[in-house]
């Protein structure tokens, strides 16, 4: 039934076993024996395309009610058995995975050595639909959602952990390199480079634009996918970037081609917290893990959220 959904998502057997991690042939076989076992063709299988046959359009949606409800019978079976034990699915956008994924391995190996963690990176989009349609259990990302999400995450609850700021990362020889008491007005004159659409970090810097009256906008002749790639570019003289301040011991102290600048405060920000589906059978244990995480995060940069 999961490869079906995947499938009737897609339209496509590469993409959906690529979702749902099986092989194509597996896959391919799985949905075979669904269709044995219902006695209906649930797919129009071509040499070019898949379709969704008369009944695979009508059994779709059921399946997809079918796997919810089995993902809450197991959920729920998880936190019975036990708190902190068995499998946590955990989502992780990329602007915070590399930075803060070493303290929540560190602290889920020494006190919850019985939880199963699995970690998927992957944008905010994608994070959300997959918490709510039961791939992952757990996200931690920036929050409140979005304009953008907020339709998306009507069935979410957030719960913060720290805020952050940004710093301002300039090639060595810009006139900005190690200023400190930067007001935020010094970016509406700017280069400023941003990561890719779909990223909330890109979202946040335009935001702070828009703040300071940068009407122009930020010119998107050039990008990046991730972070590292990103101050490739300003270490190269293309522009400026703001980076959060979880990021730069990795991404910046090793290049020497690298300065940075400190905003005056109050210094642009953003917010990182935990997000589960409101109807969570583990939502307890997840606030309990959030409180262990504020304590593990003080070491860091941020400033927790009591």
């Amino acid at each position: 039934m999961r490869a079906f959904t995947a499938v009737a998502e897609h339209l496509h057997f590469r993409e959906a076993a690529a979702e749902i991690g099986m092989s194509q042939p597996a896959l391919s076989g799985a949905v075979a024996a669904l269709e044995e076992t219902l006695g209906v063709q649930l797919l129009e299988r071509t040499t070019r395309r898949v379709l969704l046959s008369p009944a695979g359009e009508r059994l779709a949606a059921r399946a997809r009610t079918v796997l919810e409800a089995v993902g809450e019978l197991l959920e729920e079976a998880e936190a019975v058995r036990g708190p902190f034990t068995g499998p946590l699915r955990l989502g992780v956008i990329p602007t915070c995975a590399p930075y803060l994924l070493p303290t929540v391995l560190r602290l889920v190996h020494d006190r919850y050595p019985n939880l199963d963690l699995q970690v998927h990176e992957e944008q905010t989009a994608s994070l959300l639909e997959g918490l709510l349609g039961g791939r992952l259990d757990l996200l931690l990302l920036a929050v409140p959602l979005g304009s953008q999400e907020s339709a998306a995450a009507s069935g979410v609850v957030t719960v913060p952990l720290f805020d952050e700021d940004f710093v301002l990362v300039t090639p060595r020889g810009h006139a900005l390199a190690g200023r400190d008491g930067l007001p935020r007005e010094a970016l509406r004159d700017l280069e400023l480079l941003l990561l890719d659409e779909g990223h909330c970090l890109r979202q946040q810097a335009l935001d702070v634009c828009r703040e300071v009256g940068r009407s122009e906008g930020v010119p998107a002749g050039t990008s990046a996918a991730g972070l590292s790639t990103l101050v490739q570019l300003v270490a190269g003289g293309l522009g400026v970037t703001l980076l959060p301040r979880t990021s730069l011991h990795v991404e910046t102290e090793r290049n020497e081609m690298l300065a940075t600048a400190r905003f005056a405060a109050p210094a642009p920000s953003r917010r990182i917290g935990l997000a589960m589906r409101a109807g969570a059978a583990r939502r307890h244990e997840f606030e309990v893990l959030a409180k262990d995480l504020r304590e593990a995060m003080r070491p860091l940069p941020v400033r927790i959220v009591e």
